[in-house]
């Protein structure tokens, strides 16, 4: 009897409930995409908690400092410290604002999967699924809008610190060895090292 019951399942019915678990899969690889990109968020969240905290301790440095004249570039380093500050903290709250959309969004996804099954078991709100699953797409877009933005502020921010540690270089080494490398901050060349002409150099 098992047999015979197997042999006539109705095809309708079988592709409904692949339909229905097609259905119940898509909310949950967006759920884990966004579990993703908030993991990675309050990584990069924690990252900058940490620089703030650096900065704080290399101002609180500069600023009590016994013989500021000693310190090259004392005002030039008090300056750039409180520029990366406000940086870094224009990051935190973006990062701040991406995780709570990544949030929000993870959260639309998983009433789409319950919305869904209930749709599916009890065969009424059919269409609810649909619009609350945009709304989960719509945060998940605009908190990767707002990653976008904090990636470059962060590149703002390492191309400030390396600039004025390329000036910093250039004061404290000997002019024999910063006059090779005058060019560099504007980009109008760059060294090339000297290679035998054994080996296929000029």
């Amino acid at each position: 009897m098992f047999a015979s019951e197997i042999v006539n399942v109705n095809p309708n019915n079988l592709n409904t409930t692949i339909e229905f678990l097609t259905a119940m899969i898509t909310p949950a690889l967006l759920i884990s995409a966004t579990g993703s990109l908030v993991l990675s968020t309050s990584t990069r969240l924690g990252r900058v908690v940490d620089r703030v905290r650096a900065l704080e301790i290399r101002l609180g440095e500069l600023i009590y400092a016994e013989d500021k004249s000693e310190v090259p570039l004392y005002e030039k380093r008090v300056e750039v410290i409180v520029d990366l500050l406000d940086k870094v903290t224009s990051r935190s709250r973006i990062l701040q604002r991406a995780m709570g959309t990544f949030y929000y969004g993870l959260g639309f996804f998983v009433l789409t999967s319950v919305t869904i099954a209930v749709a599916g078991i009890f065969n009424i709100y059919k269409w609810l699924p649909i619009p609350i699953g945009i709304v989960g797409i719509m945060f998940l877009f605009y908190g990767s809008i707002l990653m976008l933005r904090e990636t470059r502020m962060a590149t703002a921010t390492v191309n400030a610190e390396m600039d004025f540690t390329w000036e910093l270089a250039r004061r404290v080494a000997p002019k024999d060895v910063a006059s090779k490398y005058k060019g560099f901050e504007t980009g109008e060349h760059k060294s090339k090292p000297k290679v035998s002409r054994t080996l296929g150099g000029e």
